[in-house]
């Protein structure tokens, strides 16, 4: 077997956005709590991305030949980013969305079990399978393995497979966010809504994949792994820009701190005095109270925190230990006691519970009537009929 490895500056760049989109994708996936189940589906969809992208470093810089057990280890994967990329935009939307997503991912745990074909292949079965995406003007080595990597004939159609799929749920991420749009009267390309903006964002870098991998086949073929490489440096340099946008939006300079300490207990080395966080929490209650910011069914942290010109960690600070809650318990509790007094005005009782939703600010009546029930033991139709 050849062991030529060959290293060029966009496999180190490749090779350092594995390991940066490991450390994104976790934390992304350690805050998906709450509201933020988007977060989880993000996070999801960049760790299978970055492991993807390291297979493709393997690959082409020769590596892959001194672990060959490792090859084709994420071809199953290429099932998961359609159904990850629509939950996102869905659970982005819609919190309580996505709870039984796991039926979407059936041809994922299909092809994770059916490629144990493929992983019991001898490793010159593997070699072969490596040089003729690679270097198929290598020699091949002579073997006959007594099981068929591909019992059924249904390997050859991966790629069609997964663009078909991908192209699918692209589309209906693609008219999720689009309905969203219309329903919020706001322009697709002049948008002032942060939600709105980065799920639009986010369907024009897939539709780039989507486009290097179609045209790649289409010129080199469909078995060929050349729009690999693109895709991979593609993934790199956004996950770079994700790290620089996260770090960007960080408050950690605006106190003191050091590489050389540790993490310490949360908001235990706060710059803001007592005084500083009545006056936020003032601002907060009046954006609450006066100007109804829950009502907006995309409230977000950093949202509330650009209305009243503060940063997104000190008012997430101010919430927890002036209101003992979280933002989007505050959100919830607000949005409850919003609908509580529509109720009660409501003596004809006109308003449905959908409408009730939408108008505290919620994207579907079961989140409604979730939060409803955890602050009021009861349902908005029977705290209709036996009101507070």
């Amino acid at each position: 077997m050849r062991t030529d490895i060959h290293v060029g500056v966009f496999d180190v760049i490749i090779f350092l956005g594995v390991f940066q989109g490991l450390l994104v994708s976790w934390f992304f996936i350690k805050n998906s709590g709450g509201n933020r189940r988007g977060n989880l589906f993000q996070g999801l969809l960049l760790l299978t991305m970055s492991l993807a992208i390291f297979e493709e470093w393997l690959n082409n810089t020769g590596f892959i030949v001194r672990v060959l057990y490792l090859t084709n280890f994420t071809e199953s994967l290429n099932f998961a980013f359609g159904p990850l990329f629509y939950f996102y935009v869905r659970a982005t939307l819609d919190p309580d969305s996505g709870k039984k997503a796991w039926i979407h991912f059936i041809p994922l745990f299909f092809w994770t079990i059916y490629m144990v074909f493929q992983f019991i292949q001898p490793d010159e079965m593997k070699y072969n399978s490596y040089i003729q995406t690679k270097h198929p003007g290598w020699d091949y080595i002579e073997i006959v393995s007594p099981v068929s990597d591909d019992p059924l004939g249904i390997r050859r159609y991966v790629n069609h497979l997964m663009l078909l799929q991908l192209a699918l749920y692209f589309s209906l991420a693609v008219v999720t966010v689009v309905k969203k749009f219309i329903a919020e009267k706001q322009s697709f390309f002049a948008t002032e809504n942060t939600v709105l903006r980065v799920l639009r964002n986010s369907a024009i870098h897939i539709l780039i994949l989507i486009a290097i991998m179609v045209l790649t086949k289409a010129y080199f073929g469909m078995r060929s792994d050349v729009g690999g490489y693109f895709i991979a440096s593609y993934v790199s340099f956004m996950i770079y820009s994700t790290s620089w946008q996260i770090l960007n939006r960080s408050d950690y300079f605006d106190s003191p701190g050091s590489f050389l300490s540790f993490p310490g207990v949360k908001y235990r080395k706060s710059s803001l005095s007592e005084e500083t966080k009545e006056l936020i929490l003032k601002k907060i209650r009046k954006e609450m109270d006066t100007n109804s910011f829950f009502t907006n069914n995309l409230a977000s942290l950093s949202g509330l925190a650009r209305q009243i010109g503060e940063s997104p960690h000190h008012v997430s600070q101010v919430i927890n230990e002036k209101m003992n809650m979280n933002f989007f318990e505050m959100l919830a509790y607000y949005r409850v006691e919003h609908a509580k007094k529509l109720i009660r005005n409501d003596k004809a009782g006109r308003i449905t519970v959908e409408e009730l939703a939408e108008l505290v600010g919620y994207n579907s009546k079961s989140s409604f009537n979730s939060a409803f029930r955890k602050y009021t033991s009861k349902t908005p139709s029977e705290y209709r009929k036996s009101p507070d």
